[in-house]
């Protein structure tokens, strides 16, 4: 295989850490009186926390004050981090473990680029925090996606121009990112919403060797 550098995005693609985000504002928007359903959590995919607050209070047409945003702010981390705890290689979502160590058998460079401040943590408890040889997270970069820094940062750390890196996403957002940084995207998940990344398959099981040799 020629050396090209891996960039996998962690909430959705790694693991499926958004159903404990989902149960975190549910728990929240239940206190408000504001039903928050799962086609709304879609809404909060790759967006910030602050913003994501937003958006729940503009569903439920409420107004609230800095400080009781800031309160719900808090609660909403810890909830979530509660949960976190208990993590471990079960929440590793089907076949990424197998892409993993195939690129790390191949002497390919990978790297997280993930908007998640919880990243290493969560890698930690899950057990494939060796696999990744540079970690681009919440707390490195300043712009969300589809704003393409933190996979340019992580190409940099694993010493590849853009066009010679490969991102898994999830998210809309984070495959117009891949694509502003001129990379290969490869969406994990539902085609229909994901259409802009150059390939997409339903989930990492789908991913043959042959097609990451080719690549």
């Amino acid at each position: 295989m020629n050396n090209k550098a891996f960039i996998f995005d962690l909430d959705g693609v790694i693991v499926d850490t958004a159903k404990y985000h989902f149960l975190a504002w549910k728990k929240i928007a239940n206190q408000l009186g504001i039903n928050f359903t799962e086609e709304h959590n879609e809404l909060l995919k790759g967006v910030s926390r602050i913003r994501s607050l937003d958006i729940i209070l503009e569903l439920g047409k409420k107004e609230a004050t800095q400080e009781e945003k800031n309160m719900w702010l808090k609660q909403k981390n810890e909830d979530y981090l509660s949960q976190l705890a208990d993590m471990d290689d079960r929440e590793i979502l089907p076949g990424v473990f197998e892409v993993l160590k195939f690129l790390k058998d191949n002497n390919q460079p990978i790297a997280l680029g993930s908007a998640s401040k919880n990243a290493r943590p969560i890698l930690e408890k899950t057990g494939i925090l060796s696999y990744f040889d540079a970690i681009v997270d919440g707390n490195d970069v300043t712009n969300a996606k589809p704003d393409p820094e933190v996979f340019l940062i992580a190409a940099k750390l694993l010493n590849v121009k853009p066009e010679n890196a490969v991102v898994f996403e999830d998210s809309v957002a984070g495959i117009q990112a891949a694509n502003i940084a001129n990379m290969i995207s490869i969406g994990i998940g539902d085609k229909t919403i994901l259409h802009e990344a150059k390939y997409v398959f339903q989930d990492f099981t789908v991913i043959s060797e042959q097609f990451l040799k080719e690549l």
